[in-house]
């Protein structure tokens, strides 16, 4: 095992370190993309919350009782993670 040290240590200084940076034209249609997938997240977080509010309003209009609560939960938690996707990606990788 010695004797192959010297050969190890040798091509293991000629492995190369690649960068971080990937291309500027990548990056930028990534960006985009991923600005449209926030946007189509956060608007289906409002349409949730209106379309969950509504379906309350109605319910209780007609005398019905209806677990309302518990899609409303789902509905805000899942505009909480779509909210802070963003920053939690950047925080672990940045």
């Amino acid at each position: 095992m010695t004797s192959h040290l010297p050969f190890l240590l040798h091509a293991a200084a000629k492995v190369p370190t690649p960068t971080r940076r990937a291309p500027q034209a990548l990056t930028s249609k990534i960006d985009v993309v991923l600005g449209i997938a926030a946007w189509a997240g956060t608007a289906a977080g409002v349409a949730g919350v209106l379309i969950t509010g509504t379906m309350m309003a109605i319910s209780m209009k007609r005398g019905e009782s209806s677990e309302h609560m518990s899609r409303l939960g789902m509905v805000l938690g899942g505009c909480v993670l779509v909210a802070t996707a963003g920053p939690l990606v950047t925080f672990v990788f940045a």
